[in-house]
């Protein structure tokens, strides 16, 4: 079976440009030589015709003799014009011509010249030597002025051949003229589609370095016309590229980071845990330690399962594969049995955990979800303080309810600040082997329950002197 393949002309931008001005310039100086060539003649035709008009009228509102029309006729055969007189019946009156001699009217032409219409005519005659002759002719009807009958017609005529030499003359000077204008009209050109071309070339160069990962491209435009506007566009894009690559290179150090700890934390347990069963195989574990060996192994696959936990959770919660339960909570009891969960760790640090009084005070939220947040919170200000002061507190405002998570250690920075939200990111990266910090997905996972929930968060630090957060759930819709 074949194909038919239809070849296709390729012809470059600049040579389209180019030949679309030229055509287009050409076009318009044609339409208006010719133009300016017809209603130049169509003038020079009236005028003759208004003329010889004139000169019908001014033989038929006198009642002349025939010696006096012979004075007449000489006049104007002088120029060039010539006359005759017929009566109703379209017979010759004047001049004395054989009596056969009548007017070659159509019958339409007859009517009209009766109900005292005048008829102009062009007609083509040939001279004494047999050439073409154009000539203009005229029928002006007169009429008796008592009765007003219709009582004849007068016939003038010239020839017009003249205005034809008058017209090739115009024609040479527009000819002229037109070669002139159509130089001028391919430099305009030239220039025109030059000066777009490159203007559409600048963004082609641009948008290829943008492909080879250039994104600090930006291109001058004022906003004129459409290419400006994209070039406006342009540099959004590219200003939008440059962010998302920026951010695709920052969350894959992160990631390779990620890696690097989670192979680290893994690392550890899965040695120790190695260890321990090579020992128990092998028996050289002493029976007195062997309960402590299986209790220590015990610790280090729930850190394994802790660290497994936590990214499949961000990534549930990222993904809103999570449904939220909420309900009016007693924010008290639950901080009770926080305080309970966590008090042991934060003794490990050197830290005191302490819960203030929120008796009466109630939050609309999951109740697994708020609690995973409280938690992450203290664990993060745990990792992040030394021999210092973890506090929660809580009360109820205006737009809902407020809690407070702060402590004494040490700090962040603004830009840390900017960055606390992402995945991976750790304020302190030589805080890597902390107990309960190995992710960096804590405050990650806080930031998306807490935008499910449709609270709001904020942060406020200082370097050395510690961290306070403080979120404020909405209240329960009536």
């Amino acid at each position: 079976m074949t194909q038919d393949r239809s070849i296709k002309m390729k012809l470059p931008y600049f040579y389209q440009q180019f030949l679309g001005f030229l055509a287009v310039i050409i076009v318009l100086m044609s339409v208006s030589v010719l133009s300016l060539v017809h209603f130049g003649r169509n003038t020079a035709v009236r005028s003759i015709e208004d003329r010889l008009y004139r000169y019908a009228d001014s033989i038929t509102e006198m009642e002349l003799e025939n010696n006096e029309l012979d004075v007449i006729q000489r006049l104007l055969y002088e120029q060039d014009v010539s006359f005759f007189i017929f009566d109703e019946e379209g017979t010759l009156t004047y001049p004395l011509l054989p009596s056969d001699v009548r007017a070659r009217l159509v019958p339409e032409h007859i009517e009209r010249l009766q109900a005292g219409e005048r008829v102009a005519l062009t007609t083509n005659q040939e001279d004494m030597l047999g050439n073409p002759r154009e000539t203009a002719l005229i029928y002006a009807p007169f009429f008796n002025e008592q009765e007003n009958e219709f009582q004849g017609f007068v016939t003038v005529s010239a020839p017009v051949s003249h205005i034809d030499q008058q017209m090739e003359e115009l024609k040479a000077n527009l000819a002229s003229a037109f070669l002139i204008s159509t130089i001028l009209a391919v430099l305009m050109s030239f220039v025109f589609a030059r000066y777009q071309v490159g203007r559409v070339n600048r963004l082609r160069k641009a948008a290829h370095k943008v492909a080879e990962g250039e994104y600090s491209i930006q291109l001058d435009h004022k906003e004129r016309d459409e290419i400006d506007y994209l070039s406006r566009d342009f540099n959004r894009m590219v200003t939008a590229l440059r962010y998302s690559q920026e951010e695709v290179n920052r969350q894959e150090e992160r990631r390779k980071t990620f890696m690097q700890d989670a192979a680290h934390e893994m690392r550890t347990p899965l040695t120790t845990i190695n260890g321990l069963l090579e020992g128990l195989e092998y028996d050289v574990i002493p029976e007195s330690q062997r309960l402590r060996s299986i209790k220590l192994m015990r610790k280090e696959t729930k850190r394994l399962i802790r660290l497994v936990n936590e990214n499949l959770d961000y990534e549930n919660i990222r993904s809103n594969r999570i449904v939220l339960n909420k309900h009016d909570l007693p924010v008290s009891e639950i901080l009770v049995e926080i305080q309970d969960q966590m008090r042991s760790i934060a003794e490990e640090s050197g830290n005191k955990l302490r819960v203030h009084s929120m008796d009466g005070l109630y939050v609309y939220a999951d109740y697994d979800r708020f609690k995973q947040i409280l938690v992450n919170l203290i664990k993060n200000a745990i990792q992040f303080t030394k021999d210092g002061l973890i506090e929660v507190d809580g009360e109820e405002k205006a737009d809902g309810t407020q809690i407070i998570v702060r402590d004494n250690g040490i700090g962040m920075s603004a830009e840390q600040i900017k960055n606390i939200w992402d995945r991976y990111y750790k304020a302190d990266a030589s805080r890597t082997n902390t107990a309960y910090g190995e992710s960096g997905l804590g405050l990650s996972i806080v930031h998306q329950l807490v935008e499910q929930h449709g609270a709001q968060i904020e942060v406020f630090s200082e370097l050395d002197k510690g961290t306070t957060f403080t979120i404020t759930f909405p209240k329960k819709p009536v």
